[in-house]
């Protein structure tokens, strides 16, 4: 079974699509058609991201193209209104990029997007090289990890580790991405404990956990 990915290069597009400084507005709008994507990072020399131009970044060009505004949308919008007259990448894009690296965990990933209010970023390695894109989509994909992996890796990460001597009478049950937990352990105070690890675990939608104390299987002895 392959390990649970952790990092962005795990799920990551390594067919990326990008554009020069010098990449013309109609030649971004093709570039933008043909790989059905709606931004593109702006690239230098060796592969360096400089920056992104994104459908937003091009629409102001529609907008304005038959109006005339007046003096206070002139000043409320003037990036739009210098973007609405650029021809190239280098006047159009927006800098710096918002970007993510490869090694960066998807939540980090995925808090960028949210905080920055973007659907992918490209991703570069140490060097600052692009190396590919991750979307929302990628992201999601953790998500559709059969259920017997997460088992599997619940009861060998978690479990196993957790309660080395009762990892025998705890059940571990799958479905649909929700992991039950149930049985009886030694520790009480390792419930809170487990419950968290087994969410971090990549897949897992939700935990319902229904651990005991071990005074319980005790208690009905005779």
């Amino acid at each position: 079974m392959a390990e649970t990915p952790h990092i962005v290069s795990d799920v990551m597009t390594l067919a990326v699509a990008a554009v020069g400084r010098e990449a013309t507005f109609k030649e971004i709008v093709r570039t933008l058609e043909q790989w059905k994507v709606s931004a593109l990072p702006v690239l230098e020399g060796d592969g360096r991201v400089v920056g992104v131009v994104s459908e937003a970044d091009l629409l102001p060009k529609a907008e304005f193209r038959d109006s005339d505004p007046n003096r206070f949308e002139q000043r409320r919008r003037l990036s739009d209104l210098a973007k609405a007259g650029a021809v190239t990448a280098e006047e159009l894009m927006s800098t710096p990029a918002v970007m993510v690296h490869a090694g960066a965990t998807l939540a980090q990933a995925a808090r960028i997007m949210a905080v920055r209010h973007v659907k992918r970023l490209p991703v570069i390695d140490e060097e600052g090289l692009l190396r590919g894109i991750v979307s929302r989509a990628d992201l999601l994909k953790v998500f559709l990890r059969p259920d017997e992996d997460i088992e599997e890796e619940v009861r060998r990460t978690v479990i196993s580790y957790l309660f080395p001597a009762f990892s025998h009478a705890i059940h571990v049950h799958v479905h649909e991405g929700v992991v039950t937990l149930g049985g009886h352990i030694g520790d009480t105070s390792l419930i809170s404990v487990a419950a968290r690890l087994v969410r971090a675990v990549e897949g897992v939608v939700d935990v319902e956990c229904h651990l005991t104390g071990e005074s319980h299987v005790q208690a009905e002895a005779p």
